[in-house]
């Protein structure tokens, strides 16, 4: 077994909590059981990496068993890259059948026609997900294991889900292979990122549902604190408004958990209007600018806005259509005047 990959299987092993090698080996299949058995999961992590790559070498592992090894731990510790979703489109809304081997076939094609030295790896999972490793290397260089790209493909959906390598000169030779292999024509990042791949899923795939209802903001009624000599009518009515902002706030996010998005943007365009006697704006051109977010949990974040006394309920539709908006590359047009509506000339 060549050193580098002897040393990439001790790095893999090494990455496992100690509780959860054995699992993860019997997952990856290469070693049999009776060799499993021989192995004391109880001791160091250094000294189980070892016996593995000596089992390993007693059953000639190659770079292609180590990175399905990979695969697998990603597999398990997703949240521990940073995922950004891709959207594909197809020419007419023709639906084809998808074969598994055709798929393969042609994303290792396409890949290898412009970069020979490039390991992939495909593995697949019940949820018509596969999952995919992409090793690159240069014309000179053999790939480089350590930074590999992850895409994860849901058959006979648009949407794939891709953590990139820090070569982001290959993205575009990546796209074109998904693109080819899936037999769509275009491809575009959504701007929607998130540790969280299954958080993304729920968004794109419509599991998460979030209600999108117009009300007419009610300005707040005093605070939180409720002096011992307060007007009975003032607590009533500090209390009723808590709980309009909590049903509204509901309403509109919904009652369950959110799906952990960190990252979001879109462009907006924006037609302004203004009184005519003060000269301002008098081009007709729209106004554009990129609307980015960013937060460990941003719609929780959003949710929490109201009920913390820092926004009017309900929030603005710029930013409660995150999730909703996701699905058409957050491009967003709006109406809005400059000034505030008594400025604005009948």
């Amino acid at each position: 077994m060549d050193e580098t990959v002897a040393e990439y299987i001790r790095r893999t092993v090494l990455k496992i909590p100690r509780d959860e090698i054995k699992m993860m080996l019997q997952k990856w299949g290469f070693l049999s059981e009776a060799q499993l058995q021989t192995l004391n999961f109880h001791q160091i992590k250094d000294k189980i990496s070892q016996e593995v790559v000596q089992l390993c070498e007693e059953n000639s592992a190659g770079i292609k068993q180590a990175a399905v090894l990979d695969v697998i731990y990603n597999h398990i510790y997703q949240d521990k890259r940073m995922w950004s979703v891709y959207q594909m489109k197809k020419s007419g809304e023709e639906v084809e059948y998808f074969d598994i081997a055709d798929f393969k076939k042609k994303f290792k094609g396409r890949l290898r026609s412009a970069l020979k030295n490039v390991t992939i790896t495909f593995k697949e999972y019940e949820d018509n997900a596969i999952w995919i490793r992409v090793a690159w290397g240069t014309p000179y260089k053999k790939p480089n294991q350590y930074k590999p790209s992850y895409v994860v493909y849901h058959s006979q959906t648009p949407y794939a889900f891709v953590s990139a390598s820090v070569l982001k000169s290959n993205m575009p030779l990546l796209c074109q292979a998904l693109i080819v292999a899936s037999n769509y024509h275009d491809i575009r990042e959504m701007e929607l990122r998130s540790h969280s791949l299954n958080s993304l899923k729920d968004i794109v795939f419509k599991r998460y549902s979030q209600n999108f209802t117009t009300y007419t903001p009610k300005p707040l009624q005093g605070g939180d604190v409720e002096p011992e000599n307060a007007d009975i009518r003032i607590i009533h009515e500090n209390r009723s408004e808590k709980e309009r902002i909590h049903r509204l706030n509901q309403e509109v996010f919904g009652s369950g958990p959110q799906p952990k998005l960190e990252f979001a943007q879109y462009r907006l365009e924006t037609m302004f209007k203004s009184d005519p006697k003060m000269d301002v704006l008098d081009k007709k051109e729209p106004f554009r600018c990129l609307v980015k977010f960013s937060s460990p949990h941003l719609l929780e974040s959003l949710k929490s806005l109201a009920p913390a006394g820092m926004a009017d309920v309900p929030l603005s539709p710029l930013l409660t259509c995150i999730p909703h908006k996701a699905r058409n590359y957050f491009k967003i047009k709006e109406k809005k005047s400059l000034f505030p509506e008594s400025f604005v000339s009948p």
